[in-house]
């Protein structure tokens, strides 16, 4: 696709208002967007009385990872996807490691559904992982990418701030096979960091139980660092998604405007996985690359059943050789 064949992809999700205004009904925040505005995003845009995505087909950022970047666990361990992004983000986060995209300005190259799914094929991935940003502002795009997948035999996979609502979530379902969301903490936390609310994102989870979910959660110091949260979290967890959803608390690393604070120690995440794990199954430390805290264990007897260290994984099945339990996810 070049610059000159590109046009603005009407959006779904809108209600059309007097005045050539708009209502977007994407996302929680639900902008009101006057004529020739854009919304929160940035790339959801109003001309003339209609909203336009304005990157459609047109990728930021384009690279084969490993699943477990993204972080998926129990998702074909050891497989590669393809992973897309455009610019712009719903949320706002201050720790936003990935600013650069999601809050600057819009660039990307012109890259068509079509040619994306071929490039997948190309390099003979699994699965196509629509991250980096928030596949929410780029859900036009992710669609229509989704649909060719699926026919092809290809996998979709969103990492997603969780920041959607639910018709556009029932709309993506038939064609997502998981997802990993970030629950980045209370709704303090989500207030003062994000600009936004936990309440829509735990109503979102709900919603995509219908596909394989991952939760991340990263732990920022004093912000979320407490044994209360992480309690809290796993609890909710365990009650509406099930003890077998894999739980990721990662790392922070100062970034963008948080940059006044150190990294998480070390020895708070150890306390708050022992923590996580009184209610869950399977709990995992992101962003240090310690093997013991990357593994998969059985939750009946402890036996090692997928060994991870860094992005090197090495198992041999999903079903435990000493106790014959089955490891859930999807494997292969």
């Amino acid at each position: 696709m070049s610059p000159q064949n590109f046009k603005f992809k009407e959006c779904l999700f809108y209600e059309k208002l007097p005045g050539k205004k708009v209502r977007c009904k994407l996302c929680p925040r639900e902008c009101y967007i006057q004529n020739n505005s854009t919304g929160f995003c940035r790339v959801r845009k109003n001309l003339d009385g209609k909203l336009y995505s304005l990157v459609y087909s047109r990728p930021c950022t384009i690279s084969i990872d490993p699943i477990e970047k993204k972080p998926l666990f129990h998702f074909l361990p050891g497989t590669s996807c393809l992973s897309i992004a455009t610019c712009g983000c719903n949320l706002a986060c201050t720790f936003c490691q990935n600013y650069e995209i999601s809050q600057g300005e819009i660039f990307g190259e012109f890259r068509s559904p079509e040619e994306i799914v071929d490039l997948a094929k190309k390099y003979k991935v699994k699965t196509i992982a629509y991250t980096y940003t928030e596949p929410t502002i780029f859900y036009e795009y992710s669609l229509d990418i989704m649909k060719l997948a699926k026919k092809e035999g290809l996998k979709n996979v969103w990492v997603s701030n969780g920041y959607i609502n639910k018709d556009p979530i029932k709309k993506i379902i038939p064609y997502l096979d998981a997802i990993n969301v970030d629950v980045k903490g209370p709704e303090k936390l989500y207030s003062s960091l994000c600009y936004a609310s936990l309440k829509p994102v735990l109503e979102a989870l709900l919603e995509f139980r219908k596909v394989w979910i991952e939760i991340t959660s990263l732990i920022i110091p004093t912000y979320n660092d407490s044994k209360k949260w992480v309690s809290y979290l796993s609890n909710w967890i365990k009650n509406n998604l099930g003890e077998d959803t894999p739980l990721h608390l990662s790392r922070f690393y100062p970034s963008y405007k948080l940059r006044n604070l150190e990294p998480t120690k070390i020895s708070v995440l150890k306390e708050l996985y022992k923590e996580a794990k009184k209610k869950l199954n399977y709990v995992y430390i992101g962003n240090v690359f310690d093997s013991k805290y990357e593994s998969t264990y059985c939750p009946r007897c402890g036996e090692l059943i997928v060994r991870r260290e860094g992005y090197n994984v090495d198992f041999e099945g999903s079903k435990c050789k000493k106790c014959n339990t089955e490891i859930p996810g999807v494997f292969s």
